[in-house]
């Protein structure tokens, strides 16, 4: 019975799916290495990639109890833990809080202006699951969940979070909204029949356009505050890499179908990766 209880705990934070905590870890480190100005250390690379995966986690905790009415409606969520009623709420809402915990104790050993700037990070990201009932983008609440690792890494290194790394932020949040997008748009025609509020819904037949004006957006900002920071030719060849992905995805979405948005939501950690590969060889070969 633990295996098995311990097995409803691994889909419950959605182990078998790293897609999801690699999307919030790229930015981390990226932004880590960029406050560092280069590389920051094993330290707080550990503290970022298991506090990442352990937020991540505590998430999923927290957005599939506050969503459970809903994905009872939707076919690929209808079999997750909660909502199924293998896990119950409260136990569901325990492990949430072992994760955040076990995360919080990392930011500790950091200092005390990443420890101030966890709450705001934890607030957003508890607010996120109820967004969707209130507002017409909800991708964009997620959009400041899911960049808030770049002031916080600013914050572990520097002891401060300046005008940089909100610019990041600011440029991280279109590629959220992007990949968000892309994830709603496999859920549009349930999420219409049981009320839900998403970016595919809203945007309707501009979807596809905006997600790709999105892309455009994430990878300009970031090129425009990278400048003068990592080489241009690992620059402009990161941005290159980049934009091919983007590119590829636009052939997965064009024509709207589960399949297609679904593979290219999951594969936008490739993109992430490349971003980040060519920050920390930039500051390598600086």
């Amino acid at each position: 019975m633990l295996r098995e209880k311990f097995d409803l705990y691994l889909d419950l934070i959605r182990w078998d799916r790293p897609a999801g905590w690699l999307l919030l870890l790229w930015p981390s480190l990226s932004a880590l290495w960029i406050a560092a100005d280069g590389f920051p250390g094993w330290h707080l690379v550990a503290v970022f990639v298991i506090g990442t995966i352990l937020m991540r986690s505590a998430g999923c905790c927290i957005n599939d109890v506050a969503d459970r009415e809903f994905d009872r409606h939707v076919k690929r969520t209808a079999s997750r833990p909660v909502t199924s009623g293998r896990v119950g709420v409260k136990e569901a809402l325990a492990v949430g809080v072992a994760l955040a915990l076990a995360a919080f104790a990392l930011v500790l050993t950091t200092n005390a202006v990443a420890v101030m700037w966890s709450f705001a990070a934890l607030a957003i990201a508890v607010a996120y699951p109820y967004a969707k009932r209130f507002v017409s983008m909800p991708q964009a609440v997620l959009g400041i969940a899911f960049s808030f690792g770049i002031p916080m890494a600013f914050a572990a290194v520097q002891a401060r979070v300046p005008l940089l790394a909100w610019a990041l932020l600011f440029g991280n949040l279109f590629w959220v909204l992007a990949y968000d997008t892309e994830y709603a748009m496999v859920d549009r025609d349930d999420d219409l029949k049981i009320g839900i509020r998403t970016s595919a819904i809203t945007l309707g037949r501009a979807d596809v356009a905006v997600v790709m004006l999105c892309y455009g957006m994430y990878l300009a900002v970031w090129a425009v505050a990278l400048t003068g920071r990592i080489p241009l030719p690992v620059l402009a060849t990161t941005v290159i890499v980049a934009s091919m992905q983007a590119l590829w995805h636009y052939m997965l979405i064009r024509d709207r179908t589960r399949e297609g948005c679904f593979t290219a939501f999951r594969q936008n950690h490739w993109l992430g990766a490349s971003v980040f590969a060519g920050i920390a060889a930039g500051y390598a070969l600086r």
